[in-house]
C-alpha cells in the first residue's frame, strides 16, 4: 500500500472556515489506485470514509471519527477539439481557481463568470456551483466517479448527474460517489454572459467596451474580492445560504411591504429572492457574537474572526434563520455541508 496514514490529524488548515476540528485518520489520494487502496483501508479499518476536496463548502461542528480522504490527484488534458468547441478535463483535486485561469491562458470561454471560486475541480459538481449567471451545468460535458457501493468506475453525463440549484445526484446521494474526473465543454468564440449588473457596471466603469472572456474574469475576480473576504485572511465558507425560492403570491406580499426588495422571476411562477438582502435587512450584516459574526460588507457570509468553533458558527446560521422566518415568513437554507 502506498498510502500514508496519519492519526489525529487536524483539518484546520483544510476547512476555508478555520474551524479547528481532527480526523481520527487522515490520508491524501493522488491518484485512482490510492482512492481505492483508502477504500479498502476504510473497510479493513471498520472506519467509515470521508473525502474531503478544498474545504470551502464545509462546517466541522465536531471532530472526525473516519478515515478521511483529501482528494489531491493532478492534472488537465485536451481531450477534443474541433477548432471551435473544446473537451477539457481535469482531475478532482486540482484548485478549481488556476484550472478556469489556465483555461482563459488556452483562449477558452466558458468558465470565466465562475472565477475565484474556492474550491477544487472534484468539488464543484456536488453543489453545481454557479456565479454571475452560469452553472457548473451550463459548461459541464461528463465526469468519472469510483461507485463506492461496486467498486466500479461510472461515467456520469449531463442528464444523469440531475443537476439542480446548488443540487446534483451526488449531493442528494452523498457519499457513495467519490468523483475522479470532471471534462467541461468550452468555447473558443466567446459567449459571454453579462446580464448581472455589477458585472457590467465593473466593464463600464473601466472602459471596456469590448470584453474579452479574460476581461469578465478580472471583473468576477474585483467584484468577488470586494465583497467577499479571502479565506486565507478571514476564515469563512463563501455564501452560507441559498438564495429561496418562493411562490410569487409570496414574493409579491413581500414587495408591497418592502419596495426595494431584490428577488429575480424563475419560470414555473417561482421567485429567486436575495437571502443577502433578507439577512442585511433584518440587521444581521456586520454582527459578532465572540469570533462568529456577519461579514460586514456582504451579509451573506458567516465568517471565523479567529477562535470560533463550528458549533458557534451554526447556532448563528440557526439564530438567522429563526429571524428571517419570524420577519419574512421565509425559510432559509444553509449552503454548506455540515458535519
Amino acid at each position: 500500500m502506498t498510502l500514508i496514514i496519519e492519526q489525529n490529524r487536524s483539518l484546520k488548515a483544510f476547512n476555508t472556515m478555520a474551524v479547528e476540528a481532527s480526523a481520527a485518520r487522515f490520508t491524501e489520494a493522488h491518484n485512482d489506485q490510492e482512492v481505492v487502496e483508502a477504500l479498502a483501508e476504510a473497510r479493513r479499518l471498520g472506519a467509515p470514509l470521508w473525502v474531503l476536496g478544498g474545504g470551502s463548502n464545509l462546517v466541522l461542528t465536531a471532530d472526525v471519527d473516519a478515515l478521511v480522504l483529501r482528494m489531491a490527484s493532478r492534472g488537465v488534458r485536451v481531450l477534443n477539439d474541433d477548432g471551435e468547441q473544446v473537451v477539457i478535463e481535469a482531475a478532482a483535486g486540482e484548485s478549481w481557481h488556476p484550472f478556469v485561469l489556465h483555461s482563459l491562458e488556452l483562449g477558452l470561454s466558458g468558465l470565466e463568470n465562475l472565477s475565484l471560486i474556492p474550491g477544487t475541480v472534484g468539488a464543484a459538481p456536488i453543489q453545481n456551483v454557479g456565479a454571475y449567471g452560469v452553472e457548473i451545468k451550463d459548461v459541464f460535458a461528463g465526469l468519472t466517479a469510483l461507485d463506492r457501493e461496486t467498486g466500479g468506475l461510472v461515467e456520469f453525463d449531463l442528464q444523469a448527474c440531475q443537476f439542480g440549484y446548488r443540487d446534483s445526484l451526488f449531493k442528494r446521494e452523498a457519499g457513495r460517489y467519490v468523483i475522479l474526473r470532471v471534462r467541461f465543454l468550452l468555447q473558443r468564440t466567446a459567449n459571454l454572459k453579462l446580464e448581472y449588473g455589477p458585472l457590467r457596471q465593473w466593464l463600464q466603469q473601466h472602459d471596456i467596451r469590448h470584453p474579452t472572456p479574460m476581461d469578465v474574469s478580472r471583473a468576477v475576480c474585483a467584484i468577488r474580492s470586494e465583497k467577499l473576504p479571502d479565506p486565507r485572511v478571514l476564515g469563512n465558507a463563501g455564501s452560507f445560504f441559498k438564495n429561496p425560492l418562493v411562490p410569487q403570491s409570496i414574493a409579491a406580499a413581500l414587495r408591497a411591504r418592502y419596495p426595494d426588495l431584490v428577488a429575480f422571476a424563475q419560470g414555473d411562477e417561482q421567485v429567486k429572492l436575495a437571502a443577502g438582502w433578507l439577512i442585511e435587512r433584518a440587521g444581521w450584516k456586520g454582527y459578532r457574537d465572540g469570533d462568529a459574526g456577519v461579514h460586514r460588507l456582504q451579509a451573506l457570509v458567516l465568517v471565523n474572526y479567529g477562535q470560533a468553533t463550528g458549533r458557534q458558527i451554526l447556532d448563528l446560521a440557526w439564530r438567522i434563520q429563526a429571524d428571517i422566518a419570524e420577519r419574512f415568513g421565509v425559510q432559509l437554507e444553509i449552503e454548506p455541508n455540515v458535519i
